[in-house]
């Protein structure tokens, strides 16, 4: 089957999606859900042959590793999406005109949705738990790392929908090629939305070549600022899950910012990062300050500010004011989250009032911008832009609206 004919089955399969009731939805993600845990041997074997291909040392090889726990996250994670609301059918305004024409806008489905992604496997299951839950089909386009990962995720999923008797085309994955990226950014008519989720290159990749309707998520370049009455123990302890918890994912922290009255306690704050060897990119005076204290120490050069790492590395920039550090977001960062460990409600307030990013924090670490730490029961990706949606997006984000008009043979003068 070709792409074309494969987009058009597609657009065949959201059409009776839209039509399924959210008891059968229900139903279904609990069966893959129950698959999933059934299933861990063959997807972990699928899993491995991607992982014997790809050097440890890449910062990708832990987005790209499942496991048995991982898994059974995945798994609770459609369980959680399939006894949420159903994003369907919700009035968000009605009126009656003075003509006595009733309106009504209700939210329904985009139709068929393309996601472009890289070695992230479980985003094949969040992506198509979200889209199934909210009427959408799904065209997944993995990168070649995870290709036999995604292979197996679709293929259980397949099983799934052939036992209900729905189509398969309901999630359809592309092969692992530029060409088919190139069909699918330019498949207008078909493909109703396309969201890239990965890193930069991949994000400002769709964006300049998309011929259909595109929101970006993913790039995370994360700021921390410890301010002049920030808590040392709290800041200790989010800095350093901020940083640590998962290095390869977009909410990781990437810059701390501190406030020059603080550099003093630095070496105490960023003091547990030894343990996990964390390579520190300082600034002059925070240099200064950490030197002969620290071991994992370099000098900072300037590419380091704004620079997505997605690995054990974190750089220092030293300020004098909430205003220094407010520029330096502006500056540097992606739009996707930031937070500010301060006792100081004021100084807290306007941080997040002026800081312009979809997650802005006071006292807590950015690892928990995530759809399922939202209550969200999954992701789709976190949008970074203004349009539509922002920040995690996951079931009401992947329905768009009409506009329902009643009346009673009522014509226009």
């Amino acid at each position: 089957m070709n792409n074309s004919t494969s987009f058009a089955a597609s657009r065949a399969a959201a059409r009776s999606l839209a039509l399924l009731s959210d008891e059968r939805r229900q139903e279904v993600l609990l069966a893959v859900a129950d698959a999933i845990s059934q299933q861990q041997e063959s997807l972990l074997k699928a899993n491995a042959a991607d992982l014997a291909r790809m050097d440890k040392n890449n910062p990708l090889y832990d987005r790209l590793q499942l496991s048995e726990e991982r898994l059974r996250g995945i798994a609770a994670d459609m369980r959680n999406v399939a006894v949420l609301p159903t994003p369907l059918g919700h009035v968000s305004k009605a009126r009656t005109l003075p003509n006595q024409l009733r309106l009504h806008r209700v939210s329904v489905p985009f139709g068929v949705i393309g996601i472009i992604y890289e070695a992230r496997p479980n985003v094949t299951f969040d992506v198509f738990s979200l889209c199934f839950k909210s009427g959408n089909a799904c065209i997944l386009k993995g990168g070649k790392d995870a290709d036999q990962s995604n292979r197996a995720a679709v293929n259980l999923i397949h099983k799934v929908l052939q036992r209900f008797s729905l189509p398969t085309e309901a999630v359809t994955l592309l092969p692992a090629t530029h060409e088919d990226t190139s069909e699918m950014l330019n498949a207008v008519g078909q493909i109703d939305l396309v969201i890239p989720r990965g890193g930069r290159k991949l994000i400002d990749f769709v964006r300049d070549n998309a011929r259909v309707p595109v929101i970006e998520t993913g790039a995370g370049v994360v700021n921390t600022y410890f301010d002049c009455d920030g808590d040392l123990s709290m800041g200790r302890n989010i800095v350093f899950n901020g940083k640590t918890r998962r290095v390869s994912v977009c909410n990781a922290l990437d810059c701390l910012i501190i406030h020059r009255d603080r550099l003093s306690d630095l070496p105490d704050l960023v003091a547990p990062m030894t343990e996990k060897q964390v390579i520190i990119y300082a600034d002059e005076e925070a240099f200064s300050a950490l030197s002969g204290k620290y071991p994992y120490l370099e000098p900072a050069t300037d590419d380091k500010f704004g620079t997505e790492f997605m690995d054990y590395k974190l750089a220092i920039r030293t300020v004098g004011s909430l205003d220094e550090a407010l520029l330096h977001i502006a500056r540097y960062g992606s739009g996707h989250s930031e937070s500010i460990i301060t006792n100081n409600e004021v100084t807290a307030r306007r941080f997040q009032t002026e800081v312009d990013a979809a997650c802005v924090y006071w006292n807590v670490p950015t690892s928990f911008t995530d759809g399922a730490q939202f209550g969200l029961g999954a992701e789709i990706g976190i949008s970074t832009q203004k349009l539509h949606a922002r920040g995690p997006m996951a079931l009401e984000e992947l329905t768009t609206y009409k506009w329902i008009i009643e009346g009673e043979g009522q014509t226009r003068a």
